[in-house]
């Protein structure tokens, strides 16, 4: 973390005011405070390999070793987070520990950034750097292995911030810390700690559904985006009746095991994903199959497969065990909530936001960017 980070952590007592942090450097590297801690009277939280963590309840970290060392009063249990955030918590540090390097890779790049374009209503060949470059704070929520926070970082005048309450915030600090303006912080994203309308831009990929409550999360982030700022999020669309009872009843079974074996047996859908893709077959239905939600049309028989009937991601831009990793993503998180673009539209009318577009990036997710009103 550097200095530079800490007037803008923001954190409101019982009665709604917050004085300043205080902080405490024990090591640092260059202009990074790698150890220490942030104090505002009798509370303090740890900076840890150049991450400061404000996570509480049971997803905060044992840090009596660490308040001992500071000669810190040991934190007090200061309530419970559902259960399913913590499972969550664990089961994104495992994937992005053991994938630190997902997006690094240019053929990975070629496709996530053009997937970018697509999710943010971009023109193929539109430069993604200028959606990024007259930005004064951006935040990224749910960074994984950090590629687009860097790239992000890269190509912004001002502040980029990036927010995980998993472990990804190691793998994303990694490909920042050469960066002077962008701070990462490990945090859970209905308790961040900053101001309200702040950021004028927020990004949230791929990650609001995998919390308790999809459309708290939403708010949540809402508050954090300043009037006139943009709020993009990519949730999952609710898929048709095969691929629901297919999900639910694999991520029943997969989510009792251990992240390692999970991984193990996601390889057989792997598997089956590269050998239908590498087929390249298309089959032709001239009625729609209403009840299963599968439109009329050629379809590859890989994707008619992946999109109505069960996960089997396949992308030649990846290895193996990316793809894998892909399917795993699917399939272990406790949390994966399924959406409709009607619902989606209830919760923007219900914060009065007017301006707003859906993206047609892929049949089954919902691309969201919106604009939030100035008066």
């Amino acid at each position: 973390m550097q200095r530079w980070v800490v007037p803008f952590l923001y954190r409101a007592d019982s009665s709604g005011r917050s004085a300043p942090f205080e902080l405490t450097v024990m090591t640092e590297d260059g202009a990074h405070v790698l150890e220490g801690y942030l104090r505002r009277g009798d509370e303090w939280y740890p900076i840890i390999d150049g991450v400061p963590c404000f996570l509480a309840g049971e997803l905060k970290p044992d840090l009596r070793e660490f308040a001992s060392r500071h000669e810190l009063p040991v934190p007090a249990d200061d309530g419970a987070v559902p259960s399913t955030q913590k499972a969550t918590s664990e089961t994104f540090s495992f994937k992005w520990s053991n994938f630190r390097s997902y997006g690094d890779d240019q053929k990975e790049q070629d496709f996530l950034f053009g997937w970018y374009r697509r999710k943010f209503g971009l023109a193929e060949n539109d430069d993604l750097a200028d959606f990024y470059r007259d930005r004064h704070y951006v935040l990224e929520v749910g960074p994984g292995s950090g590629f687009n926070t860097r790239f992000a970082g890269e190509h912004c005048k001002g502040k980029v911030f990036a927010v995980d309450v998993s472990a990804a915030v190691d793998a994303t600090f990694s490909k920042t810390r050469h960066l002077p303006n962008c701070a990462i912080i490990r945090s859970d994203l209905m308790d961040m700690p900053f101001r309200d309308d702040f950021f004028d831009l927020i990004l949230a990929d791929g990650v609001l559904h995998h919390t308790p409550n999809t459309e708290a999360a939403v708010r949540a982030l809402y508050r954090k985006v300043k009037p006139g700022g943009e709020f993009f999020f990519y949730i999952y669309r609710k898929m048709g009746a095969a691929r629901q009872f297919c999900d639910e009843y694999i991520r029943g079974e997969f989510s009792k095991l251990t992240p390692d074996a999970c991984l193990e047996v996601c390889r057989a859908l792997t598997e089956m994903g590269r050998e239908l893709s590498r087929l390249d077959a298309t089959i032709t239905l001239t009625k729609p199959i209403q009840v299963l939600g599968i439109p009329a049309g050629t379809h590859n028989v890989q994707r008619l497969l992946y999109y109505n009937f069960v996960k089997c991601f396949w992308n030649e831009a990846f290895d193996f065990e990316t793809n894998n990793m892909i399917n795993f993503d699917w399939y272990y998180p406790h949390d994966a909530w399924q959406h409709t673009p009607e619902e989606v539209e209830r919760w923007l009318r219900s914060l009065g936001v007017r301006d707003y577009k859906f993206n047609d990036a892929n049949p089954n997710g919902i691309s969201v960017l919106l604009t939030k009103p100035s008066t």
